[in-house]
């Protein structure tokens, strides 16, 4: 393998070195692809990464020139990125969600976040693996493999599943390729990868971040977001792909709710008078590894000054845990969402789910060796987003997390204070709880074995997660979320950077071959 030290800076520390002359964005670009030669397609060979963007040297001599006349286009200035196979790029790479059917497919712009990444100065260097479809297929799909990119595999133990959807994105930073990457989430697609794979992913709130060109599965809960080994390096890909975009109304909302001056956010002390809610009952209790480390987090994040209000529970949680809401809601939304982007695509490609269905039925062989595709076929039965079926469950998904979710237990541990005679309103910064369990098996017969998650009641609001590295369990890296109500970001990033700073909780990959040796 090359030499890794290079693999585990952070954009800051790399944006010094091309300051210095120490390096170029060319340099950079070589190193990841000598990096993605020695450990994604030999080696461990994880198989993060699904194509390579032959422009991208070209690009990052073209960023070099920028530097050495002045022009610097801000902190991204020539960083390297990988994106995920669902996000649109309008140049000589493919955009498939992972599936053969979409080989063909030729988008006819840029997706609105890619046109950022380029104007930002960031060298897109290709595409990352996926689970197919983003997990969208079947209820048992593997985590992490698609017809075209096969099976990704988790850096730190390399027989446990990366989680998905946005398994190779998340594979793809924690294994050194690069230091930032971008994912899609629907429900846990951000969340859980970086945290099967111990780095930082931020799932933003519905509408800070634009959909267009974007393979999609829910226009009520997709987002993009950004993966990276740090708060702050994420924190930055974040800022550079926010803002309103014609092309998706979401977005619109997110005018005059901009991140804000970094600098100010990334402060270690920022938990101090914090205030933190734990909510235990469904959120803990599936995984004594992920509870026992989330139990440390609470403890250091008291030490660094925060005020913890344990238990504050969501009102909704029994019911939210039985619900299929969500499910009813996401097949409607899907094949309209499909459907509509499909129509809109130039190349050789089907133009609705039921030519995807019929697709994979040709190719059996190739899309589904192992799982089939019940799914698509339940949404393909749906009917228009008029249907009085899904306008309640989109109801019941709006209340059951925020109005009796995120936003109820917010109001529930409001603290009143009379301060010379004003009242002022102390509500919970955020709630803290595990992302997830450690991860579990590939299991290519029986698919994936998850044991809980805490992403569905942010995903259903549509509010906001970032997850950061808390500790380890057999070797397996475990997450803990901060979450919060709508475009509270701004807060998130503050507590979560001083969390990672306080804890100092990340360490490198080992590609293990598995976590116990009997």
């Amino acid at each position: 393998m090359p030499d890794a030290s290079l693999s585990w800076e952070t954009v800051r520390g790399l944006q010094r070195a091309l300051a210095r002359g120490q390096i170029s964005s060319v340099d950079l670009v070589r190193h990841s692809l000598d990096r993605i030669e020695s450990v994604d397609r030999s080696g461990p060979s994880i198989k993060s990464v699904i194509e390579l963007n032959p422009e991208a040297e070209k690009i990052a001599s073209a960023l070099d020139r920028e530097r050495s006349d002045g022009s610097i286009r801000g902190d991204l200035h020539g960083m390297t990125v990988l994106i995920k196979d669902n996000i649109d790029t309008r140049d000589s790479m493919r955009s498939t969600a992972g599936s053969i059917a979409m080989l063909e497919a030729r988008p006819r712009q840029d997706a609105e976040v890619v046109r950022r990444l380029r104007e930002a100065g960031l060298v897109l260097l290709g595409k990352t693996n996926l689970s197919e479809w983003a997990n969208f297929r079947s209820a048992r799909s593997i985590s992490g493999w698609s017809a075209r990119g096969g099976q990704s595999r988790n850096p730190y133990v390399l027989d446990r599943s990366p989680c998905g959807s946005s398994s190779g994105s998340a594979t793809a930073v924690a294994a050194g390729l690069v230091p930032l990457a971008l994912g899609t989430e629907t429900d846990g697609s951000i969340l859980c990868p970086a945290a099967a794979s111990g780095i930082v992913g931020i799932k933003p709130t519905v509408g800070r971040t634009s959909r267009a060109g974007v393979v999609p599965i829910s226009a009520s809960q997709d987002t993009v977001g950004p993966f990276a080994r740090t708060v702050r390096d994420a924190a930055m890909l974040l800022a550079a792909i926010s803002g309103a975009d014609p092309r998706d109304e979401a977005t619109s909302a997110s005018a005059g709710r901009e991140l804000g001056d970094l600098s100010v956010l990334l402060d270690d002390d920022g938990l101090r008078g914090a205030r933190i809610g734990v909510p235990r009952k469904v959120m803990f209790g599936y995984s004594t590894h992920a509870d026992e480390v989330a139990n440390q987090a609470i403890e250091v994040m008291r030490e660094r000054g925060a005020i913890v209000i344990d238990p504050a529970d969501f009102p909704s949680a029994d019911e939210l845990e039985k619900s299929e809401a969500e499910l009813e809601v996401l097949l409607y939304e899907f094949k309209s969402g499909l459907n509509g982007y499909l129509a809109g695509l130039g190349g050789d490609a089907p133009r609705s789910l039921e030519e995807v269905i019929e697709f994979n039925k040709t190719h059996a062989d190739l899309e589904m060796p192992y799982f089939k595709q019940e799914t698509f076929e339940k949404a393909q039965g749906k009917g228009p987003l008029t249907e009085p079926a899904y306008l309640e469950a989109l109801a019941t998904n709006r209340r059951l997390g925020r109005t009796e979710g995120i936003d109820a237990v917010m109001k529930e541990h409001e603290l009143i204070l009379e301060l010379i005679g004003q009242n002022r309103i102390l509500q919970i910064d955020a709630l803290v709880m595990p992302t997830g369990g450690p991860a579990f098996l590939i299991d290519p017969v029986n698919g994936d074995s998850h044991s809980g998650a805490s992403s569905t009641i942010a995903a259903i609001a549509g509010y906001p997660g970032i997850t950061v590295p808390a500790g380890m369990a057999h070797g397996l890296p475990i997450g803990i979320t901060f979450m919060g109500p709508a475009w509270s970001e701004p807060v998130l990033i503050r507590l979560a950077h001083a969390y990672e700073r306080a804890s100092l909780a990340w360490r490198p990959p080992e590609f293990r071959p598995s976590a116990v040796t009997f």
